[in-house]
């Protein structure tokens, strides 16, 4: 008696943990959902959801809702096997699930049946996925489709004609399918640049290698970066070997032959580290079942220190508790200048300042007095690259983007934010390839990111921006505007009235947005490392930094809370 009673203890327990997985067999209504453990494909274990299956009897709405739903389920095989169940078999041999994503909410969808074997479908959508996986934000614009079905000859209803791709609600959407980077380079190949797609956890790491070597790179970011896999190269498979985290790469093409050893090292280089996010620790290159010889490349990186750079009373430095480590040369310097931001460049000795009269400078860890470059209204918070180039531009006049170079050279950056008509904030990428940017147009401000296109060091234009956020109204009717990049792929963004709570966005480029809620007279932002990734100032001069959902003092008294664009080589 008391082990059936444990047995019994054990299911109404697994019933809690999966709700509706005990509830039966539903003939109608919406599907109902259990969980099991699927295979990601790269040794580990993830819990998946496993969509109902067409019910006997079911109407042509209940079919198109079935059908919607099993979205959620790609299976192990990442095939969508339960949805084509719900389609005539013609179309489930020809229906192609990996041709995009729409990412919506599961509430606001709404089926009609406005014929005999017709059945309209709308829902707001909140970002869609493309072939390619990439993710694109879509501000709960409506999206309608319309489904046809037939009886089959036994009696029960299948979609005929249906869209490609398949639905998701946001809430499941980062659950089915995962985040992952394409390594690119830049076009020096000193840095890894990511590119962030979404695909599949059944099936990532083949998506993460077809979508690398066979699909553009994605058209905002295209000019640049670089890529070593040359043109008529394609990978074909992707199959782990006996060796656990290590995968065989099959590609194909007569350029693969014929790349030198230095491209070969770069393909294998961007093939690991796009891989690794998937569990591959090690990839094997092969043409014909024959391995290629390669070696990954040493890349720069773009971590920066986890203490926070901060002007005080004590000085500029690294804040280690009470004390402050400068930096040889160029703390003088900024205590000197005594400026109002400071970004300092990679390899610090060179800092890009605003000063207390609007003017932005260059400041030099040599000693030397700060070089003057922009004395224009408004200017913005400067940033530095790693060429020591400083980019600068007036609040009310977006266009009027210039970048200072060391040799004195200033480059006016054309086609910068397009129709704005004013940029709040700009961050430059620690690799030097995208600037992220608060910029007005239409009465609200949008978070945008463009890639950076050089003629050697000199930018001499932007891409076209990618609207990543909303950060609310128009610039002139926010206090303060802050924008920092937190890692490789992350911006952060500050917000802050007058009178209300500061509020800062969290911004994966090429991923939906995390909010959250500060107290109000928040001054600046700054990225980091580790645990304390993202950081702000107070007016009063207090360090808050991000602990769980909250933001927790650390310091008091800090000046300027500065950002950092990487390490020293």
């Amino acid at each position: 008696m008391t082990r059936v009673r444990g047995i019994l203890a054990l299911v109404l327990a697994l019933c809690a943990v999966v709700v509706t997985g005990c509830a039966g067999f539903p003939t109608s209504g919406p599907p109902e959902y259990g969980l099991e453990n699927g295979n990601t494909g790269n040794g580990s274990q993830n819990v998946v959801f496993i969509p109902n299956r067409p019910q006997p009897g079911a109407t042509p709405q209940q079919i198109v809702e079935g059908f919607i739903d099993a979205g959620s389920g790609p299976g192990v095989r990442g095939n969508w096997a339960v949805a084509r169940e719900f389609l005539a078999p013609s179309l489930a041999e020809t229906w192609n699930p990996d041709a995009g994503v729409i990412v919506d909410e599961r509430a606001e969808r709404d089926y009609v049946e406005t014929g005999e074997g017709i059945v309209d479908f709308a829902s707001e959508v909140a970002g869609t996925v493309d072939d390619s996986g990439a993710y694109q934000r879509a501000d709960l614009s409506p999206g309608n489709w319309t489904f046809e079905l037939a009886q089959q000859d036994d009696g029960e209803w299948r979609i005929t004609e249906a869209p490609d791709g398949v639905w998701l609600d946001e809430a499941q959407f980062p659950q089915v399918f995962h985040r992952y980077p394409l390594m690119y380079f830049d076009p020096s190949y000193q840095y890894l640049v990511p590119d962030v797609r979404w695909f599949p956890v059944t099936k990532a790491a083949g998506s993460i290698a077809l979508a690398l070597v066979n699909k553009p790179k994605s058209e905002w970011l295209a000019e640049s970066v670089e890529t070593a896999f040359p043109d008529g190269v394609s990978a074909v498979t992707v199959v782990p070997t006996a060796e656990e985290g290590v995968s065989d790469v099959a590609l194909t093409g007569d350029a693969m032959l014929a790349a030198s050893s230095e491209a070969r090292n770069r393909m294998l280089t961007q093939l690991e580290e796009s891989l690794r996010a998937a569990g591959v620790a090690e990839v094997v290159m092969t043409v014909g079942s024959t391995p290629i010889d390669a070696e990954p490349v040493a890349v720069r990186s773009t971590r920066v220190p986890a203490t926070p750079l901060v002007l005080t009373q004590a000085g500029f430095g690294f804040l280690t508790g009470d004390e402050i480590d400068k930096i040889p040369g160029l703390s003088a310097a900024v205590e000197a200048a005594s400026p109002l931001s400071v970004q300092v460049g990679a390899e610090r000795d060179l800092a890009a300042a605003r000063l207390a009269s609007g003017a932005v400078v260059r400041l030099n860890s040599a000693g030397t007095e700060p070089e003057v470059l922009d004395t224009r209204p408004g200017l913005v918070d400067p940033v530095i690259d790693q060429y020591g180039v400083v980019w600068s531009v007036p609040q009310d006049d977006p266009a009027a983007l210039r970048a200072y170079l060391p040799n004195g050279d200033v480059i006016e950056v054309a086609e910068a934010w397009g129709e704005g008509t004013a940029v709040a904030g700009m961050a430059l990428s620690r690799d030097g390839t995208r600037l992220a940017a608060v910029v007005s147009a239409g009465g609200r401000s949008v978070v945008s990111v463009a890639g950076v296109i050089r003629d050697d060091i000199a930018p001499v234009r932007l891409g076209q921006p990618m609207q990543l956020a909303v950060a609310g109204g128009a610039v002139i009717g926010v206090t303060r505007i802050g924008v920092t990049w937190i890692d490789d792929v992350s911006v952060g963004v500050l917000t802050s009235g007058a009178d209300a709570d500061s509020t800062v966005i969290e911004q994966v480029v090429g991923a939906p947005t995390s909010t959250s809620t500060a107290s109000s007279g928040m001054a600046s932002i700054a990225g980091g490392s580790g645990i304390s990734s993202l950081r702000l100032r107070a007016e009063d001069g207090t360090l808050y930094v991000k602990r769980g959902t909250s933001w927790q003092p650390t310091a008091t008294g800090i000046g300027v809370l500065a950002t950092q664009q990487g390490a020293p080589q």
